[in-house]
């Protein structure tokens, strides 16, 4: 993992759950960011007067719909609406939200704060110990798997899932010694939860 990003992670640590995002979102209803796409270590305070600016937006929204522009390695420059700085009350939320958008992609992220705002990117440097550690970091189980490789996995479907099932409850039952109730197994919300 970039040194960056782990000294990113460290300052902000223990990383957020999705229960405490949730709990977040519920405290703080409709939040809205400036975000603003840029040139790797480009960001300038001009920055924000460029077509590539989303003022007043949901982070989600922004970062799903606009996905390309992080894999043409633009960074993604987060601020409070109106501000043109990020309030660093904001920032753990932010990682945590990002790194949930980046599982469906297995994709790991560098973050950085510069110029007072929280700058991500695509990690394109990153290999399966790096995705790994950076998930870990999050409480999220990274299964992004090599198929040209021998994982483990069997071949049988049913077995398959059975020793999927059993190493997912092994991480549930890990991540719940260290964080108690904050942890919500399987990667889940409250709301999904109690739709089950």
């Amino acid at each position: 993992m970039d040194q960056t990003t782990r000294k990113t992670i460290e300052r902000f640590s223990p990383m957020w759950t999705n229960k405490q995002i949730w709990e977040f979102e519920q405290l703080n209803e409709n939040l809205r960011f400036d975000l603003v796409y840029v040139e790797p270590k480009s960001f300038q305070e001009n920055s924000w007067k460029s077509k590539m600016t989303y003022p007043d937006s949901d982070v989600r929204d922004v970062v799903v719909r606009t996905f390309d522009y992080m894999l043409e390695d633009n960074e993604l420059c987060i601020a409070n609406k109106g501000q043109g700085k990020i309030e660093e009350k904001y920032v753990a939320y932010l990682m945590a939200v990002m790194a949930d958008i980046m599982i469906e992609e297995e994709v790991c992220l560098n973050y950085r704060m510069d110029n007072d705002c929280l700058i991500t990117s695509i990690d394109k440097k990153a290999d399966v110990i790096d995705c790994k550690e950076f998930f870990e970091a999050f409480y999220h189980l990274a299964t992004g798997f090599n198929y040209d490789t021998n994982t483990g996995i069997p071949d049988d479907e049913t077995e398959a899932e059975i020793y999927l099932t059993r190493l997912q409850e092994e991480f549930d039952e890990k991540m719940t010694n260290i964080l108690g109730d904050k942890y919500l197994p399987g990667n889940n919300d409250p709301d999904t939860l109690n739709a089950e």
